[in-house]
Parts: C-alpha cells; structure tokens; sequence
C-alpha cells in the first residue's frame, strides 16, 4: 500500500492580519501514483487538513506516459470542486506539451483542469484574498535547458524578472518554481514564500535538508528538501508524493507539506 507522511511548517510575517492565518497544502512530484482508488486516501487526508488553498509544483505526471495524466486530473478535479488550487507545471507536463506525439494528451489535460476552475500557471500570476489578506500567485516555468543532466544554465532575479515581471508590493508573494536548484536566484527575486519538488528529496535523504542526489544527477544538491530561510523570506522544497523510472527512496519518505501562515507577534 503506497503511504506518504504529512510535513507541517509553520511561518510568521507581517503581511497578513488574520488571526487565524492560511493554511495551504503543497502537492508536488506526485508522477501518477495513486493513494487508493482514484486518490480516495490522499483526498480524504487533504479535507481533513481543512487548507485554504491546495498549491501544486509540478510534475502530476510521467512525461511518457499518457495515462498518468488520467490519475492527475481525477485528482485535481476533485480537489477544485473544494478548494482554490493554484498550478506550476514541472518538467514533465512542460515536456509532454512541447512533444509532437504527446502534446494533444497534454492539451486535453489542462483544458480539462481548467474547466474546473485550476488555476494553471505558466509564467503568469493570479491575485487572491484569503481571510482579508492579500496573496499572489506566480508559476515560474523555466525553459527545459535549465533542467539539464547535469550541467544548466546559471539563473539569476533579471532573467526571472523576464519570465515573470517583478514581484508585487501588496500582500504576500508567493512562487511556485518547480525546480530547487536555483533557490538562491527565487530568493533574490524577492518571494515571500517559494514552493518547490523535482528532487525526490534526494532519493537517499541523509538530514532534513540534505540528501545524496537527484534527478539532474547532482551530488549533495543545495535546496535538496525542507525548509530554508533568509531574513523574512522562507523557502519549502517537498519531497514529493511519488517517484518514476527508479522507484527508490532510502529514509526518505514521500510527504504531504502542510503550510500554516500566521500573522506575527504584535510588539509590545
């Protein structure tokens, strides 16, 4: 039976007032697999955590597989008809919608979702209120040459500023970027909060935040898994809720992140 364990964080800022704060739920590189029939166990574990919104970074899917994408709309279909649910693609869909002999499985899936109301985002952004505060949304999607094995091109806040403009000055900035390599360059944009998957939490996870490799094939990787932070910006890269091609994971099991936004200390 496929099992994931639930990871909760817990962040302060001033950006919002709510004293209840948000919670989101982090869904990424789930790759197809299903927890019960269709998602039943995972579905029913996501209304229990009651999340303001659910947040996707990426890869529902295997690139190469068709109906993988079934599995991930049934899922995100049924999440929608509950929740907000705000989309990045990794680089598998991302793949699969530029290859000449998948790219209509592809079309059909991201017409389907957003029939549902999904919010995807490719290189765009989407305003929000939850509890009174303000939120905005970017999916950054990066070209595929930055997901080279494992050599990429370097990435840094002007090229992001291209891809997606400068980040807003109202509310809280989130960015959904599927790929953690470039952490430091998410954080130099400016992001309140990134959220990102892609490496499996390192396939070997050795610590919280360190494990042995990943899918670009790079040793020790930076922004391997958990949580990282800079001043008031905060970073959360999910190990993910599935795996392909290999299916290994050593002391590294897949997750659910469970986010809790809370307004900070009122100073005396």
């Amino acid at each position: 039976m496929n099992k994931f364990r639930i990871k909760k964080y817990e962040i302060h800022t001033e950006k919002i007032q709510s004293p209840d704060g948000v919670r989101f739920v982090l869904i990424a590189d789930q790759h197809g697999i299903s927890y019960g029939k269709d998602n039943c166990r995972l579905l029913d574990t996501i209304h229990g955590l009651k999340p303001d919104a659910v947040l996707v970074a990426g890869d529902m899917a295997v690139r190469t597989q068709p109906d993988t994408l079934v599995t991930a709309s049934k899922l995100l279909t049924a999440l929608a008809e509950k929740f907000p649910v705000y989309y990045a693609l990794g680089n598998h869909e991302y793949k699969m919608s530029l290859n000449g002999e998948l790219r209509e499985y592809y079309q059909k899936y991201e017409k389907a979702l957003k029939r549902a109301g999904i919010h995807i985002l490719r290189n765009t952004r989407e305003h929000a209120l939850f509890g009174g505060d303000r939120f905005c949304f970017y999916g950054l999607e990066l070209p595929i040459e930055y997901y080279r094995k494992p050599k990429s091109p370097k990435l840094n806040a002007e090229v992001i500023d291209t891809m997606i403009g400068e980040p807003g000055k109202n509310g809280m900035q989130i960015l959904l970027a599927h790929n953690p390599k470039y952490g430091n360059a998410y954080f130099d944009w400016g992001a309140d909060m990134i959220l990102c998957g892609h490496y499996h939490g390192g396939i070997v996870r050795l610590s919280e935040h360190h494990g042995l490799s990943c899918p670009q094939y790079l040793v020790l990787p930076p922004f391997c898994c958990g949580d990282f932070h800079r001043g008031e910006q905060h970073m959360f890269v999910s190990a993910g809720m599935g795996e392909h091609t290999i299916p290994l994971r050593i002391h590294n099991p897949r997750e659910l992140l469970v986010i809790d936004v809370k307004p900070s200390p009122k100073k005396k």
